[in-house]
């Protein structure tokens, strides 16, 4: 008799993907609640439960989390430079911003908000060959990868102490994998007046969210850009009309950056 098949452990993720389809009103304490009478050992965090109502498009009221005072800059009377770059981008997609000393959880807000993307998904940071994400975010791979808790670990830790330019990676959205470079260009002295993080500079505007990654970016552009291509139509209105791919403002990408990213967090 041929041995029968076993069947593969559903996860968190595929059981808030199941059962918020099913009924999206679901609250984080109910979602529990059906995970443990299922028998499932455990239990889900809030992080994940709202990172897959997001996967699913499902809105969600968000209590934004306002900074009454500029961030300080580090005791040393200096910020941090960086470039951003979007890899495989052509024309490139980047972007310069000045930030204060911060955990890499931290920074990743501000390259969301610098970049124009909207935190739906996961990600991490590649620096000299180890990978750093957020416990509660990557638990189910977190041991197996071996992440170092980006929550905990800050800039000053990984950026070299004196002189010299410094490159890691960044990845945003596992699916269209985005690949940015991340360039530290320095340490800048606090200029009086000014409030920080900024963006100083950039070229272009974020692609938008589950378009297919780079490639599936360059095929929307070729669509949009051309009335007799087939899917013209089609793509300008998922797009949207006034989505211009040369348009980036600096200012925006700033007030983006200072009004920072919806506090998911249960605490």
């Amino acid at each position: 008799m041929a041995k029968k098949k076993e069947t593969k452990p559903e996860t968190k993720s595929d059981f808030l993907r199941r059962v918020l389809t099913k009924n999206p009103n679901l609250d984080h304490e109910k979602v529990n609640h059906r995970w443990v009478k299922e028998g499932h050992p455990g239990e889900i965090s809030n992080a994940l439960y709202y990172l897959v109502r997001r996967e699913l498009g499902i809105k969600t009221e968000w209590v934004w989390v306002q900074e009454e005072k500029p961030v300080s800059a580090s005791a040393s009377g200096e910020v941090y430079q960086f470039k951003i770059t979007l890899l495989d981008s052509t024309p490139p997609i980047w972007r310069r911003i000045q930030v204060a000393d911060e955990t890499l959880d931290q920074f990743h807000e501000q390259i969301q908000a610098a970049m124009g993307w909207s935190d739906s998904h996961l990600h991490h940071y590649r620096i000299e060959g180890k990978l750093y994400a957020d416990p509660m975010l990557m638990q189910e791979s977190f041991e197996e990868l071996e992440y170092s808790d980006s929550t905990k670990v800050r800039l000053s830790e990984i950026l070299p102490k004196r002189g010299g330019r410094y490159r890691f990676e960044y990845e945003y959205d596992f699916g269209d994998s985005w690949l940015h470079e991340i360039q530290f260009e320095g340490r800048v002295p606090v200029e009086a007046g000014k409030k920080y993080p900024i963006c100083l500079d950039g070229a272009r505007a974020c692609p938008p969210e589950d378009v297919g990654g780079v490639w599936g970016y360059q095929d929307l552009l070729e669509a949009i850009s051309d009335p007799r291509h087939e899917a013209h139509q089609e793509m300008r209105e998922w797009v949207g009309r006034k989505f211009d791919p040369e348009a980036f403002s600096p200012v925006g990408a700033t007030r983006r950056m200072k009004r920072g990213l919806p506090n998911w967090r249960p605490w």
